[in-house]
């Protein structure tokens, strides 16, 4: 059997963004938020393309997601041809987890002002196969790394000077005391208590990092909206949003999640979003990706360029950048 070979859609057949919903709503509906769980026993680095580049998007939770339901360390994934290139070979059994992407094209429609044809950009999701690094036999050393921290442990006040100085270089007016946590659209500031009533730092630096992700869609900034699809559910969507944006911050600066809001209230809202559409959840991904980008430029860690050649194999058509495309 050929893992080169590419099937056309089977229509009775799962979209991509169905798979994907239907698999993080499982979780949800067991009681565990799938970009929580990755965490446990130190950061995790966002999943990584065969080239080192991170994906993107909604890619980021729902290859997490697969690492923790397979129990894979490593953080690269690759199609079948990049890893003939390095010299690998996907052990047989070996199952493939999809990679989501837009592919844009152009299409010829009708002016419904003066009824002349005119060429109109759109847009199809795609998904194609990849193999985590740890379902591939041959591979350089570097590809087998354990996306858990080897490193010896980090001094603490390493840790709390390098937290520090992450958000001394974002904009937001902070404010200490009370007893909690929030962002006031009205004033514009950030609320947050002493960093002393936390259990560590690091879970006052995923905090911070949670109302600055509020503090990012403000109209000033990204004004960020979800326009009526959400509804009643807006607020709690904007919590999901916070929260996997807070995700992708604690993946670069190494702070844990597992705290964060996981009030019923808001889980039974997302759940009840993800099962009326199952494309929301990109929305949201999308969101929060932006979100995370825009704080992370405005510290100074300006996301790396993706890439733009395709690098893989002749008959595989995915994009190496096609994770970026994910909205």
């Amino acid at each position: 059997m050929s893992y080169a070979h590419r099937r056309a859609p089977r229509a009775d057949l799962p979209s991509p963004a169905t798979t994907i919903t239907n698999a993080i709503l499982a979780r949800l509906e067991a009681g565990t938020r799938p970009w929580v769980k990755p965490w446990t026993g130190g950061a995790t680095p966002r999943p990584l393309r065969a080239c080192g580049t991170p994906y993107r998007g909604v890619n980021v939770f729902w290859l997490w997601l697969a690492m923790d339901l397979h129990g894979y360390t490593s953080p690269y994934w690759m199609t079948y041809q990049q890893s003939q290139k390095l010299g690998g070979q996907v052990r047989k059994g070996e199952k493939s987890t999809i990679s989501i992407y837009y592919k844009s094209y152009r299409a010829e429609v009708a002016d419904d002002a003066a009824g002349d044809p005119r060429d109109e950009t759109r847009r199809v999701l795609r998904s194609y196969a990849v193999f985590n690094a740890q379902q591939i036999d041959g591979l350089p050393e570097r590809f087998q790394a354990s996306a858990a921290d080897d490193r010896p442990p980090q001094p603490e006040s390493e840790k709390r000077a390098a937290i520090d100085a992450f958000f001394a270089s974002l904009p937001g007016n902070v404010r200490h005391g009370g007893g909690r946590a929030y962002y006031s659209p009205a004033s514009d500031h950030i609320q947050m208590p002493e960093p002393d009533a936390f259990i560590s730092y690091e879970h006052f630096g995923a905090t911070l990092g949670h109302e600055y992700a509020h503090w990012s869609g403000s109209e000033r900034r990204l004004a960020r909206t979800f326009g009526k699809k959400f509804g009643d559910h807006a607020y709690a969507i904007e919590e999901l949003t916070a929260e996997l944006t807070s995700a992708i911050l604690g993946s670069e600066l190494e702070l844990p999640v597992s705290h964060l809001d996981d009030h019923a209230s808001y889980i039974a809202s997302w759940i009840r979003v993800l099962k009326t559409d199952s494309k929301a959840i990109l929305t949201i991904a999308s969101k929060a990706e932006e979100a995370a980008s825009y704080l992370l430029a405005l510290a100074g860690r300006t996301p790396e360029p993706e890439p733009q050649e395709v690098e893989t194999g002749a008959n595989d058509d995915a994009p190496a950048h096609a994770a970026a495309l994910v909205a």
